[in-house]
């Protein structure tokens, strides 16, 4: 946006304590005449002319020092500006660098608090935050890059056997292209999902977790039998605000993962929920092998598995656990990693409670609804 060009800072507090200097000196002289030719009490004898003495004596004098105070608060003001406003334009330099792309650059401002350091500190921590954002999006379409481009290769493998070899069987060769197709599509669902709740593009409902964490576990139960995995929930009602799909997809997520990542025979799923005064909680924990907390702290990163939890089927796309935290963070709540003790992890989704909502008695009165959800 071009706009006019105006005066600089510096220069107009420079004028402002110089004209403030001269304001000051200009009140002390008129003090001053005042007292020379009004005030009797002194002692001072008024004889006829003695005002025109007076001021022709006193004039000089006092543009001298009128035009004395106008120097020097000029000097004066431009030098005391330029050492007020010294950190304002080391915060300008650095902005001028993120502008351009780099973001590696801190202020550093060095002294005392005050309004320029509280600035100077307030840039730096949200220029380390949108350089950890901005390399979090890099490896981000690095990696979707990198998992895109592995069907789409087989794809073209698979096609160019085929065209090679016109007199093989189209049955296997129509069985994997179909799996490799449906990954690449299961990976576009999941990366559009993740960017659906990154950008919190949807309205909240009143949503109980605790019918959430039935409904996965109904839907993952023949998996969960398939693979000799005992799946108990219990809970409490657990009101919150949010979207039924996106709270649906990060429960059916956190369970199915409980249910892959497992022990290879009996292991245990234990889907929990509890409702506090402010928030309420969804807990997945899971049997397994025992997981580090350096792994652990890694595993809500897009597209990291890491090589202790891959199976070879139902591995996922690698942004389970990654769209649980989006879906968590686009409602306001907390994600917490754990491993367990024995083996296996624990997940705990942490979400504000739902206000209660009023519900019509019948008799035309609203009553109080404490779950907050309504029939």
């Amino acid at each position: 946006m071009d706009r006019a060009p105006g005066l600089s800072v510096r220069l107009r507090l420079t004028l402002s304590y110089a004209g403030f200097l001269m304001l000051a000196g200009a009140l002390l002289l008129a003090a001053v005449w005042v007292f020379l030719t009004r005030v009797t009490h002194v002692g001072l004898v008024f004889e006829p002319g003695y005002q025109y003495s007076v001021l022709r004596a006193f004039a000089p004098i006092a543009a001298f020092v009128l035009a004395f105070l106008l120097v020097f608060g000029l000097l004066g003001g431009w030098i005391l500006a330029g050492r007020m406003l010294a950190p304002l334009a080391r915060i300008t330099d650095a902005t001028r660098m993120a502008a351009k792309g780099s973001l590696s650059h801190r202020i550093e401002l060095e002294g005392r608090t005050d309004e320029f350091r509280e600035l100077a500190d307030s840039f730096d921590a949200m220029l380390e935050r949108l350089e950890a954002h901005v390399a979090e999006q890099q490896r981000f379409a690095a990696n979707a890059s990198h998992e895109l481009r592995t069907p789409l290769a087989v794809t073209q493998t698979l096609l160019d056997v085929a065209r090679r070899d016109l007199n093989h069987d189209n049955g296997e060769l129509v069985d994997r292209l179909h799996a490799v197709n449906t990954r690449a599509i299961d990976l576009t669902e999941a990366l559009l999902l993740l960017s659906r709740a990154d950008q919190r593009s949807f309205a909240r409902e009143h949503v109980d977790l605790s019918l959430m964490a039935e409904e996965a576990t109904e839907t993952l139960l023949p998996l969960a039998e398939e693979r000799g995995v005992t799946v108990e929930t219990s809970g409490d009602m657990t009101p919150t605000l949010g979207s039924p799909a996106l709270l649906l997809q990060l429960t059916t997520n956190l369970v199915h993962n409980a249910i892959v990542h497992n022990l290879p025979e009996q292991g245990t799923v234990w889907v929990t929920t509890s409702a506090h005064p402010e928030t309420v909680v969804l807990t997945v924990e899971n049997t397994g092998v025992e997981l580090t907390p350096q792994l652990v702290s890694t595993l809500a990163e897009p597209f990291r598995r890491g090589a202790e939890r891959i199976r070879a089927d139902h591995a996922g796309v690698g942004l389970g656990l990654a769209i649980v935290k989006s879906i968590t963070q686009a409602h306001d709540g907390t994600l917490t990693l754990t491993p367990r003790a024995a083996g296996g992890l624990c997940v705990a989704v942490q979400l504000p409670t739902a206000p209660p909502r009023l519900a019509d008695n019948g008799r035309g009165r609203g009553v109080l609804d404490r779950s907050g959800l309504l029939p």
